[in-house]
C-alpha cells in the first residue's frame, strides 16, 4: 500500500481515537480506578477480613433459617438498619457464614456452630462494584433495572475496543511508512 494511502488512513484512525477517547475519558478513569480497588480490596482493607468460627464440623452447624435469624435481629436491634437479606457466603474452612443484606452495604458473620454474631461491618467493596460497573446509577435511581448498567458497560467496552484498535493503528502505521520508505532506497 502506498504510504499517501497509509498516511490518510492513520489520521482517520488518529481522529477516530481522538473523538472516542474525549467523551469516554472520565468513565474509562473511573473504570480503572474502581478495577484498582477492587484488585486490591482485601490488602487495602476495602472488604472485612472473615472471622472464625468454633468448628468447622458441619454436623455441629445451626439451620440457615437461624443464622438469617440471628443477622436479622442483629442488623435491626444494633445495627439499627431495616434490612432484607441477599445472600448467604458460607465458608465451611472458617466454620462461618457471611450475611449480607440488599441495598445497604452491610455484613453479618455468624458463628456457624453458636450462632453468636462475630462481626458486622459495611462492605466498601461492594459500593466501588457498583461504582466500576454502573449499577449504582439503577441503585440510586431505585429503578429494579439494570439499563444504565448495560447501557455504560456496553458504550464503555465498544469505546475501549475502538480505541485498541485505532491505537494499534496509530503505533503501527508509521512504522509501515517508515518501512515502506527504506524499501523504496
Amino acid at each position: 500500500m502506498p504510504n499517501k494511502k497509509i498516511a490518510q488512513r492513520t489520521r482517520l484512525f488518529r481522529s477516530i481515537h481522538r473523538w472516542v477517547s474525549i467523551p469516554l475519558l472520565v468513565f474509562m478513569f473511573l473504570i480503572g480506578t474502581t478495577g484498582l480497588l477492587l484488585g486490591w480490596k482485601k490488602q487495602a482493607a476495602l472488604l472485612p477480613p472473615t472471622n472464625s468460627g468454633t468448628t468447622q464440623a458441619p454436623t455441629a452447624w445451626i439451620s440457615v433459617a437461624q443464622v438469617m435469624e440471628v443477622a436479622e435481629k442483629y442488623a435491626a436491634d444494633e445495627l439499627q438498619i431495616e434490612a432484607v437479606i441477599d445472600r448467604i457466603d458460607v465458608r465451611p474452612g472458617y466454620g462461618v457464614a457471611k450475611v449480607l443484606f440488599s441495598d445497604v452495604f452491610w455484613e453479618v458473620q455468624v458463628d456457624l456452630s453458636t450462632g453468636q454474631v462475630l462481626s458486622a461491618n459495611q462492605r466498601t467493596s461492594d459500593i466501588i462494584e457498583k461504582i466500576h460497573d454502573g449499577s449504582i446509577v439503577d441503585w440510586a435511581g431505585n429503578w429494579g433495572s439494570d439499563n444504565f448498567k448495560l447501557t455504560y458497560t456496553t458504550l464503555v467496552s465498544l469505546g475501549l475496543m475502538v480505541l485498541s484498535l485505532s491505537g494499534f493503528y496509530l503505533w503501527y502505521n508509521p512504522k509501515r511508512i517508515k518501512n515502506n520508505k527504506l524499501q523504496s532506497q
